[in-house]
């Protein structure tokens, strides 16, 4: 078998040996050719071996370096490096070609290289992201700046390689240089800065409701990077703020909110002033048998009896004695409804206070925290107060004021509008 070879061979390289050019370039395929076979066996073989590995494996990290494609990046590399090798194996190789070749395989190779550590930095920017205890402090914009570095560093190494001169000789040149790379990179020393700062001070955080008015900004923060921070608003849309912006302007974050577990109401009802009285006997019974004013009503009772038996004091009249009024007791009411509320938190500030009379009436504001930060859940609850105590204000002798002449001219436009209705109704039919 040996000599068959021998036999079919010799005639071959006898004729090559007389052809150096086309000796050259069949060297040069058979290496492009292992190369190529060298890259089938790593891409089928053994990174799919060490997909089947990291899908049986118990940690994560791995399948985030499989995510992110370091080992395809790097199973790029490898054929590369048969390249180089085969290549300096050729025989009676031309040097200038086997030179430029040489430099160009080292710049591709540099290439793969710079984006292995970029799949390396991505991959661990994932792991730390996984992490429920840490990954709300981002560190993507750090990651992303070794990245610009690595890609920086790999420019001049290609550089220098293609031209075949020291990397140090365009590194020395950069001090000349370092008013154009300021305004080059600008923004990212400034998202830098910011990201830095942002860090410090626990400003923001993935995961963050946070309201920007400038930018339109008003929902959960999904991505902090070096030069930008995602904002994905109630409507979905996707709103991009410089990072640096965060340092030079205000906004509101809600995260305290929804670590405390409450979420603040505070709304006031206005009260025509004029409907504001003190209330008979039969009507303080009336109210002591309410479960919620039971104890107010007995306590105030005590209270208004000791101190209108002072001596002076004539029962006749209303200025030297104490009375109950509807509007005292109906914030006594509001008090307790929201005391035996299930869904108010108990552990916050609960307020039912008077504010300053205005053109608008006599405001009562109500102000509280839900036991919930849920927005629907917020609303369902605020709305459900507010309801019970516009249904139950009439039962005090009180009314809710709104403008009556906007009301008025409501019900005359209504009342107008009723006769053309019904003739145009008779006439159709």
């Amino acid at each position: 078998m040996t000599s068959e070879i021998e036999k079919w061979s010799q005639p071959v390289l006898a004729w090559l040996e007389g052809h150096a050019i086309l000796a050259q370039l069949a060297g040069l395929g058979l290496v492009v050719l292992a190369a190529v076979l060298v890259h089938l066996v790593l891409r089928r073989v053994i990174v799919r071996s060490i997909d089947r590995v990291v899908e049986r494996s118990s940690v994560s990290w791995d399948n985030a370096l499989r995510d992110a494609g370091v080992f395809d990046r790097l199973a790029h590399l490898v054929p590369l490096i048969v390249f180089w090798y085969g290549a300096q194996m050729l025989p009676e190789r031309s040097e200038v070609l086997a030179a430029l070749a040489q430099r160009v395989v080292a710049s591709l190779m540099i290439v793969l290289v710079a984006r292995a550590i970029s799949s390396v930095l991505g991959a661990a920017n994932a792991i730390y992201a996984a992490d429920p205890e840490v990954g709300r402090r981002s560190i993507k914009g750090y990651l992303q700046l070794l990245e610009l570095l690595v890609y920086v560093v790999s420019a001049v190494l290609i550089v220098a390689t293609l031209m075949n001169r020291s990397p140090m000789l365009f590194l020395s040149g950069i001090g000349a240089l370092t008013a154009v790379l300021l305004l080059i990179f600008r923004d990212t020393l400034l998202g830098l800065v910011a990201s830095v700062q942002i860090a410090k001070n626990d400003m923001l955080r993935v995961g963050d409701w946070i309201e920007m008015p400038r930018y339109n900004a008003d929902g959960d923060v999904i991505d902090i990077a070096l030069h930008t921070v995602k904002v994905q608003n109630w409507d979905k849309t996707i709103t991009a703020i410089p990072t640096s912006r965060f340092l030079e302007e205000s906004f509101k974050n809600w995260r305290g909110m929804s670590r405390s577990g409450g979420r603040r109401i505070k709304r006031a009802l206005y009260f025509d002033v004029n409907t504001v009285r003190f209330l008979d006997d039969e009507e303080v019974d009336h109210f002591g048998r309410y479960a919620l004013l039971r104890d107010y009503v007995a306590a105030k009772r005590r209270e208004l009896a000791e101190y209108n038996a002072a001596p002076g004091r004539d029962p006749g009249l209303n200025a030297d004695i104490r009375r109950l009024t509807n509007i005292g007791t109906l914030r006594a009411y509001i008090h307790s409804y929201l005391r035996h509320h299930s869904r108010i938190h108990q552990g916050m500030t609960l307020l039912v206070r008077q504010l300053q009379p205005s053109a608008l009436g006599m405001p009562i504001e109500i102000y509280c925290f839900t036991n919930t930060t849920a927005w629907g859940a917020y609303e369902d609850i605020q709305a459900d107060v507010f309801d019970h105590i516009l249904a139950i204000v009439p039962e005090f002798g009180l009314r809710v004021f709104q403008r009556e002449s906007d009301f008025r001219a409501s019900a005359e436009s209504s009342a107008e509008a009723a006769p053309e209705a019904l003739a145009a109704a008779s006439r159709e039919s």
